[in-house]
């Protein structure tokens, strides 16, 4: 071969192989990307079920199994919006209701969150995304709420998935983006009604974007001729017309979203319904009206009031919620925004973006939310997750960067850090998720709070005493659960079956989910005289009354437990003859209270 054709040669050769080489490393990086997010996957799905279901959970799974049994269903924005109602009717339907079942949802949506780095990665570098897609997998207070059936991590995440299509959007001009973010923002207005501080937020993070792109233009006068510039170039876009139709179809695809899960589902009773405008097209526009118009004013007003209480106390609550759950989080995300931001040649969007967006969660939620309950952090942490990833970037490719140079000490101490941070989150994450997801303390001891369990999460050692009263269940005939005292009575038990239960209803809670599933027949009486006439198999009573229906019951074991994280301490009274067969022989329930009681372990 000449010199010459040597030279051709090398010529193809060089942009081929330079091509070769990017698709490699983007295929090794998509690799990274998608293991992290089957690792995301797996920390959601190992013992999805084993947690007792919490207050919140118990209510809802409750009213679920109703409407799938029943086929009727509202909005009412006290319990939130209509996402698990109908997406866990039709898997309950399809596999049974159980913890694990109903929980599936969240930690789906949640699990493939690191799958949006990729969709950024025209913005991101390849350590940043799985840095991304590592705080999505692993941070605790994510992780923990991934395995909860409650919408925030839900909205969290569709807002995330919305905002990656639309940054895709941009990057690609593609409109099935446009479609596919805007099916997130709609699913994301079917969760909670704080959507609507996401979009706030999303627009005042808009305008500071604006202001950088502003402050990067000389003087007052160019930055007014920059703006008609840039309107100019999209109106006279031969694009704008085809691009007009898209944003149409776009918003009417938005409220098809928005109709099919919030329109009243009314089979069998006389009111207008989805499902029956279908036979009879005259109801639509009622349909249509209240799943649009009334829907909003509930949506609207369940924000109203914002916080009636003190906003430092507020902040100092939900702060140290966010500390202890993710302060390697809230460190690394400020480290990435302040490098990005003046380090590097130009900021870019996507990082200060999510920055201002969580980071007016943290100085916002505070004046709106109703109570500082842990979960809330959730919608602060989430969009820091991507700045965050950015940071910890930071810290590699400062290591990285020390190992070429020869620098020991630096990569010491950058390897140090990462350490850090990877051990923090794994082990709160392990400790608050895995070890003590219902305890109210982290130790023996009882010095360190789990600062992520809510106060209405029954204790871990409840679950033995649901087995008891399942089995006592679907090993009887009539009824199979008696309440007994002004905490749970209930006049009317059917009125339980449409929201809102009456009477003492909620003081159950979360045992009505339990006993709906097990096809339990539930009843209940504050006459001592009924209880024992002719017991069923459980008797259920607060532990202050245990002594005066422990003497009417023969043959019972009692089994005291906490329904919440303290305070309220519940007997279940069980049929000796209606446990299963390893746990009979305990002696009755009448007899002296340190033999009958068998407690549940609860912190």
């Amino acid at each position: 071969m000449t010199a010459d054709e040597k030279s051709a040669s090398a010529r193809r050769w060089t942009p081929e192989s330079v091509s070769a080489f990017g698709r490699a490393v983007g295929t090794r990086t998509g690799v990274a990307v998608l293991a992290v997010t089957l690792l995301s996957l797996s920390l959601r799905f190992f013992a999805l079920g084993s947690r007792v279901f919490h207050w919140d959970e118990g209510r809802v799974g409750y009213w679920i199994q109703r409407y799938a049994e029943n086929g009727i269903w509202e909005y009412h924005a006290v319990i939130h919006g209509p996402f698990l109602y109908h997406v866990n009717k039709y898997l309950f339907q399809l596999f049974g209701a159980s913890d694990f079942v109903a929980r599936v949802p969240v930690a789906v949506v949640s699990g493939l969150l690191p799958l949006t780095a990729w969709l950024f990665r025209e913005r991101l570098g390849r350590v940043e995304m799985i840095g991304v897609g590592l705080f999505f997998a692993a941070n605790p207070i994510i992780l923990y709420y991934s395995r909860f059936m409650r919408n925030d991590v839900l909205l969290a995440a569709f807002m995330v998935y919305a905002l990656a299509f639309y940054v895709r959007l941009f990057d690609t001009h593609k409109p099935r983006y446009l479609y596919a973010g805007t099916l997130m923002l709609g699913l994301a207005f079917t969760t909670k009604e704080n959507v609507l501080v996401y979009v706030v937020t999303w627009v005042g993070a808009a305008v500071l974007l604006l202001d950088h792109r502003l402050q990067l233009v000389a003087g007052a006068d160019d930055r007014k001729a920059f703006l008609r510039e840039q309107v100019r170039k999209t109106m006279d876009s031969p694009r704008a017309i085809r691009w007009v139709l898209h944003l149409v179809l776009g918003l009417l695809f938005f409220f098809a979203v928005v109709v099919f899960f919030y329109a009243p589902r009314s089979r069998g009773i006389p009111e207008p319904g989805l499902w029956k405008a279908f036979s009879n097209p005259a109801t639509f526009p009622a349909v249509i009206e209240e799943a649009t118009l009334g829907s909003w004013e509930s949506f609207v007003g369940k924000w109203g009031e914002g916080n009636q209480k003190s906003y430092l106390d507020t902040f100092k609550t939900l702060g140290a919620v966010l500390w202890k759950s993710s302060a390697a989080l809230l460190a690394l995300a400020g480290v990435g925004f302040l490098v990005d931001r003046y380090v590097g040649d130009k900021p870019r969007d996507v990082v200060a973006f999510t920055f201002y967006w969580g980071f007016v969660s943290i100085l916002g939620y505070p004046v709106i939310v109703e109570n500082a309950f842990p979960w809330e952090v959730v919608h602060a942490v989430v969009p820091l997750a991507i700045p965050a990833g950015v940071g910890l970037a930071v810290l590699v490719r400062w290591g990285s960067e020390a190992v070429t140079d020869g620098d020991a000490v630096s990569a010491t101490l950058a390897a140090l850090l990462v350490l850090l941070v990877s051990g923090q989150v794994a082990t709160t994450a392990a400790t608050t998720t895995y070890m003590h997801p219902a305890d109210q303390y982290l130790d023996d001891a009882e010095s360190d709070r789990n600062a992520l369990v809510q106060y209405g999460q029954p204790a871990e050692g409840l679950r033995p005493t649901l087995e008891r009263v399942r089995y006592a269940a679907t090993h009887n005939e009539g009824t199979d659960v008696l309440y007994y005292g002004s905490d749970f009575y209930v006049a009317n038990e059917s009125k339980n079956d449409r929201w809102a239960a009456g009477g003492g209803w909620y003081d159950r809670l979360p045992l009505p989910w339990y006993t709906e599933m097990y096809g339990a027949k539930v009843d209940s009486t504050t006459d001592l005289q009924e209880v024992g006439s002719n017991p069923p198999p459980v008797v259920v009573a607060r532990a202050g009354d245990r002594e005066a229906v422990a003497q009417r019951l023969d043959g019972y074991r009692a089994f005291e437990e906490e329904l919440t994280l303290w305070g309220s301490e519940t007997v279940f009274f069980v049929d000796e003859d209606a446990l299963p067969p390893g746990s009979r022989g305990g002696g009755a329930a009448n007899e002296s209270s340190g033999t009958a009681n068998e407690s549940g372990g609860s912190n």
